[in-house]
Formats: structure tokens, sequence, C-alpha cells
């Protein structure tokens, strides 16, 4: 496992496999990225992902294959370096996927993509690969497909939901100002930590009173930074968010919201226009939207394939990002993103009855079962692309 952006062996190995199995592959795309074209006749262009960053963990599995690699990170320390997400899995499928789609070309006609996708964890490769023409060079897909290994979810099934499988995410920082004396004069100033609480506080309604209850938001305060002293009231105050979202809709609410709440409680604590907070959004990745009509299609031929039994769309608890939307939008490209398991039945069974838990993604105990995740990976993916890249014979008989 390797940091984002620094995927160097990582991103080698991988373009190595993929010329291996008979793809034209070009490294060094966005960074450490990985691009693979294997051209099979007249047809559409299908795009398949595969992130490949690791997650700065130390891994404590008590696994013969646990990692013990430690690499410098972005402010020059030292850390340990997991796959704690599962991408291990994500690009072992899609070495697989080569090898099969190289090896039955008679099954299929068009044009397949491979990516290998840097810095995920931290949403920016998808957006590296794009601003260097990644579509201009390659050219545009037709479909792009990803999937994720969940832990939660059993080993041999699938979900893809017909709507957002994954959310939206901002980076929120607001700088508070306000006018600094001594802690025991505090008329003579105007506290910024007390407006920094209060802004805080009234955050919490814009889920429960301003988003409709039916939809999906969250407005996290993750750091409140203040001060230096006990006696000091202080000038400055900073609260830095995570904002999350399954519609456009909702972001624009969310944050218009923190934006008019932050301005008019420092109006109310009597700041004037030139020292009301500044708020500053740094986009994340926008909210994943499955294409409905693709991901019928591909949901009707993986049960075709493995039986109506193999979904198990879990209800999602959690609202995890992913970058995997700036490769499907601008230009709009019809896309499914989907998960498979990656935890035994019988492992999950003794969790729900008291046993040990399973351990989540960017946990120092994550771990999947990668035989059945990975060979599951591949077939799921397999079926999917040969249902989009079908033979012209095949597609004028429909």
């Amino acid at each position: 496992p390797e940091l984002s952006f620094q995927e160097t062996r990582t991103a080698k190995r991988m373009a190595a496999e993929l010329r291996d199995a008979g793809f034209e592959v070009t490294e060094a795309v966005g960074g450490t990225g990985v691009v693979a074209i294997l051209r099979n006749g007249a047809g559409p262009m299908v795009m398949m992902r595969a992130d490949m960053d690791g997650l700065p963990v130390e891994e404590k599995t008590g696994l013969a294959i646990a990692s013990t690699v430690t690499q410098t990170g972005p402010e020059e320390t030292v850390v340990p370096v997991m796959h704690a997400c599962g991408h291990d899995v994500h690009m072992a499928s899609l070495v697989g996927t080569a090898r099969v789609m190289a090896a039955s070309k008679e099954h299929w006609s068009g044009t397949l993509m491979l990516l290998g996708q840097p810095a995920e964890e931290i949403a920016s490769g998808a957006k590296a690969m794009k601003a260097e023409r990644l579509w201009e060079r390659f050219g545009t897909p037709d479909y792009a497909l990803a999937f994720h290994v969940a832990a939660e979810q059993p080993t041999g099934t699938l979900s893809a939901v017909l709507g957002s499988p994954s959310s939206g995410s901002d980076s929120v920082d607001i700088t508070i100002h306000g006018v600094g004396t001594h802690g025991a004069s505090p008329h003579e100033g105007i506290d910024p930590i007390v407006l920094g609480s209060q802004i805080v506080l009234a955050l919490q309604t814009l889920v429960s009173r301003e988003l409709p209850p039916r939809e999906a938001g969250v407005v996290t305060v993750g750091s409140f930074h203040a001060g230096t002293k006990h006696n000091i009231v202080p000038d400055v105050a900073h609260l830095q968010l995570t904002v999350r979202n399954d519609n456009f809709e909702t972001r624009e609410l969310l944050l218009a919201g923190i934006k008019r709440i932050s301005a008019n409680l420092a109006r109310a604590a009597g700041l004037p226009e030139d020292k009301l907070p500044q708020v500053r959004v740094t986009n994340g990745s926008p909210p994943n939207m499955n294409d409905i009509k693709l991901t019928s299609r591909l949901r009707t031929a993986w049960s075709a394939s493995f039986g109506q039994e193999v979904f198990q769309d879990v209800h999602r608890k959690s609202m995890y990002g992913e970058d995997f939307a700036f490769l499907a939008t601008d230009p709009y490209i019809p896309s499914t993103y989907f998960s498979v398991g990656g935890t035994l039945q019988a492992d999950i069974d003794r969790a729900m009855n008291g046993g040990a838990p399973i351990a989540p993604h960017h946990s120092p105990l994550f771990k999947i079962e990668p035989e059945e995740s990975i060979r599951f990976g591949v077939e799921a993916t397999v079926f999917a692309l040969r249902e989009l890249l079908q033979l012209p014979s095949a597609v004028g008989s429909e």
C-alpha cells in the first residue's frame, strides 16, 4: 500500500500487469494514474476504474498478509500505510478482469478502457486525471463503471442501487472574527469563542429543521480552535466542517444555510459587515448518481447470470464520499457504481449474534476475504462489460 499520489510502485505494477494482459498502457496520467486500452472491433467504449491508494493507518489485523509498510506523509512525518478500504481488492479484480476480457475477445466487441486511479482517499485523483485531458487523449467512454468491496456485505453478493450509492462531500472552513480583550473585561470585546459556539449549535438546525425529513444530509463540526491562554478573549476562532449530501439541491441548501447562520449570528453579536465570518468551501466530491437506465440494464444482466438472490441492496447508514463522480460528469457519462461483498456470511452471522464485530472501512482491524471478494469482483465486472460490449450479431438480435 502507498499513500495518495505516492502510488509509484503500485502504478508500475498495475501497468506491467495490464501490459502483460495485452492492453496499450499509458502511465503518469494525473500523477500516478494508469490508463489501459484494449480495442476489439466496432462497438462502444466502456471504462472500468479501480482506485489504488492506501491510508495512513497501522494494520492490527494480525493476518499473515498484514501490511508493515511505512511512508513519508504529506507533512514530512513517517506513517504506517494500510489498505484499510479495500483498494487492493479493486486493483486485483481489475487485473483479473483484464486477463479474462483479453482471453475471451470472441465474446465481445468494442473498446475497453481500464483506469488505475490515484488519490481517491483525498478526493483528488479523478480530478487530476481529468485535468490532464483524460477523455481528449483516450476517448470519452460511452459508459463508466466502478465497484467497491463492502465489509458489511456477504461475499458473493452485490449491490447496485437506482439512485445515489455514495454521497457528495465538501470541506468548509469558517474563520470567526472577534474583538480581543482581557478575560476579566469581556464587555470590552466581542468573544469569538462564544460566537463560534452559537454557530455550532445553530448549524444543527440545518438538517433537523430546514432539510426535508426524507432527504439525507450531514453537517459535522470536526474542529474548533481558538485562544491561547486562560485569561485572554481571543480575536479569532476557526471551525472546520464536513458537509455531506445525496443530491445537488441538498448541497446548495446546506452550504447556503452555513453562510447565512454564520453571518447573521455575527451581526447579532455586534460585528460590523467587514468583520463577518469568512466561509470557505473546498469542494470534495459530488454525489455519485447511478444512471437509472444503465443500472437497470446491468441488474437484469447480473440477475440472469447469478440469480435475483445475488442482490443485497443494504440501506446505507453512513454518508461516505467517493470521487468516481468526477469521471461521470462534465461531460455526463452514464455510470454505475456498485459494491461486492467482502465478508463471509458466517462471520456476519456471528457478529449479529454477539460475536466479534465486523471491522468498518478505515479501521486498523479492517479485513476482507480476498479469494472470494476478488473472484466475485472479476465475475461481476466481466458480466457487466459483456452486457455493454455485445457482439454486433447479439445486438442485432435483440
